[in-house]
């Protein structure tokens, strides 16, 4: 800096961190001692440009005599309008203003003239100066005035940048969602809409890349379906889980789809959360991202990121149109997935194994070497009844058994036969899980006690969320481990009438009363339990579950033999 740097302080002598700070560059003494005694004292500049906070102050002002000095400082400090006299020792003329206004972009400039350059200072105007001052008409009303003027002016441009923009990348945005929504009634699967999805949002100037990741079942960690315009390594370099108590689940990722709500990044260069990733982001040049939630419903399918290599990329109603392309792609995977489930037999199965749950039965097929296997469960407003049959073991060491386990609290052997026998028990214990299960779209296709294990399958039809299902279920116990996903064929699969009218016409209890009159053996002959035994099984009276058992066969057999 030259030694004719001055800087206005306040009364105590320290520099006003939130005062006005204005930059004199001016070469000649004699006008620059002017200009600062005009402004030294004066608290009416503060009280037009900003009244509630800088009303007390009066400006900071630095001046610089030469151009590279003052561009130095407009680099270095903050710096609110610039006060710039075109002959500097080391720059003339109107290429002093273009200089300083290449480096300083917004921050207004006034331009201080001779009473000869006048019309220098129009030009000056034209060229992005807001204003020019004759230096021999300076009076400090003038110069107030001016001062605050020219960055008003600025503002107001700045602002109007602003809406120009946001309304651009508006008008961009819905051209991205038209033809996303253009791919949601063309593409047959969901991989195909992701990477769809994915193409067309990086194909835009203001996006970098984008990807779309989904939970991994039974773990934490969020793994990439799709991506388009990402540089080589990134996705393989980054580790996103939505683990809230792990570093790498507090990023934008992670939290979106915790929470379900849009995650805004404005800075990879500052943002605390983006820690983990920030070098690869870096070294890459992005600098702001979004994280959208792909969720329907309660069906949680991804997040959709997006990546800018410019900051503050994605605020106001930007952020808000790419939370609706979410939605779109979420509805239209639901769509798929359920076309997809009407016309295949496949469905997912989710394999847990319960370490706490009828623990004296357990420990019988460890010491007896028996099977014991529910092929049926019945839930009633109170109770779960299990249908099953038992392996390599005696009817009376079974029911010996059953009496001992917490959580059953009655057996009833159904039929008998050489080997094995089938049975039903009475499992109060067991319906708040199964309830839960059943409420979220799955139902526990079998359960199976053998070799000193309890495992159960949950079946569910593709497309709904393994992974919601597998923590809801942890939440329901801590001793439940997951153990296995897979795909499968239906393993019941009934013809459509007879499943349209037992999952849309029937109500829970007429269904409850049907089901658990077939698999006690009411249907057979000899009958296998009686209509009194059943109805207090479901804790009804025997007129209401024959009232519910005769409404049940009349829709059945309406929808088989009916027009």
């Amino acid at each position: 800096m030259s030694e004719t740097n001055t800087r206005t302080t306040d009364t105590e002598g320290a520099e006003t961190e939130d005062a006005l700070h204005i930059l004199l560059i001016e070469d000649n003494p004699g006008d620059a001692r002017l200009i600062q005694e005009m402004l030294r004292g004066t608290e009416e500049l503060a009280q037009r440009v900003s009244p509630t906070e800088t009303a007390s102050q009066t400006p900071d002002i630095t001046r610089e005599t030469r151009l590279e000095e003052g561009l130095e400082t407009i680099e270095s400090e903050p710096t609110d309008i610039i006060l710039l006299d075109l002959n500097l020792p080391d720059s003339e003329g109107l290429n002093t203003l273009e200089t300083v206004h290449e480096e300083t972009g917004e921050t207004p400039i006034v331009v201080l003239t001779g009473v000869r350059d006048q019309q220098v200072g129009v030009e000056a105007i034209q060229r992005g100066a807001q204003d020019f001052l004759v230096k021999d008409e300076v009076t400090s009303e003038l110069l107030v005035r001016t001062i605050h003027h020219a960055i008003e002016r600025a503002r107001q441009q700045r602002e109007r940048r602003q809406q120009r923009e946001q309304l651009e990348a508006l008008n961009r945005l819905n051209r991205i969602g038209h033809d996303i929504t253009h791919a949601v009634i063309t593409t047959e699967t969901r991989a195909e809409l992701e990477q769809e999805v994915c193409d067309r949002l990086a194909e835009s100037d203001a996006y970098r890349f984008a990807w779309i990741g989904s939970v991994n079942p039974g773990s934490d960690r969020v793994v990439p379906k799709a991506a388009a315009g990402v540089e080589e390594g990134y996705l393989d370099e980054i580790d996103v889980t939505v683990d809230e108590d792990d570093e790498s689940g507090r990023g934008p990722a992670g939290t979106a789809i915790r929470t379900g709500q849009v995650q805004v990044m404005n800075d990879a260069s500052s943002a605390p959360e983006f820690e983990p990733w920030r070098e690869a982001a870096r070294a890459r040049d992005y600098r702001s991202s979004v994280a959208i939630p792909i969720t329907h419903e309660d069906l949680v399918y991804g997040v959709l990121n997006v990546y800018s290599s410019s900051p503050r990329s994605f605020e106001g109603p930007e952020t808000a149109v790419l939370g609706r392309i979410g939605d779109i792609v979420a509805h239209a995977i639901t769509a798929i997935e359920r076309r997809d489930a009407l016309v295949s037999d496949a469905v997912v199965e989710l394999e847990f194994r319960v370490e706490a749950m009828a623990e004296e039965l357990v420990e019988l097929s460890a010491t007896e070497s028996c099977s014991i296997e529910f092929e049926q469960l019945v839930g009633s407003d109170e109770t779960l009844l299990a249908y099953g049959s038992a392996h390599g073991v005696s009817q009376e060491t079974f029911t010996e058994t059953v009496d001992r386990t917490d959580g059953i609290t009655d057996v009833r052997l159904l039929a008998a036969r050489r080997d094995e026998f089938e049975f039903e028990l009475v499992a109060p214990a067991a319906v708040s899980l199964f309830e839960t299960i059943a409420t979220h779209g799955g139902r526990v296709a079998s359960a199976t006690i053998d070799d000193g294990e309890f495992r159960f399958v949950v079946e569910l039809s593709r497309g709904r969320d393994t992974r919601q299902m597998i923590e809801l279920i942890r939440t329901q116990r801590d001793d439940v481990t997951y153990l296995a996903q897979r795909t499968t064929e239906r393993s019941e699969r009934s013809d459509s009438g007879s499943s349209s009218v037992l999952e849309d016409e029937l109500t829970e209890k007429q269904r409850a009363a049907l089901e658990t009159a077939y698999f006690a053996g009411y249907f057979d002959w000899p009958r296998g339990s009686t209509g009194e035994e059943i109805a207090e099984r479901l804790g009804i009276a025997p007129a209401t579950f024959n009232q519910h058992l005769r409404t049940a066969e009349r829709k059945f057999f309406s929808s088989m033999f009916g027009e």
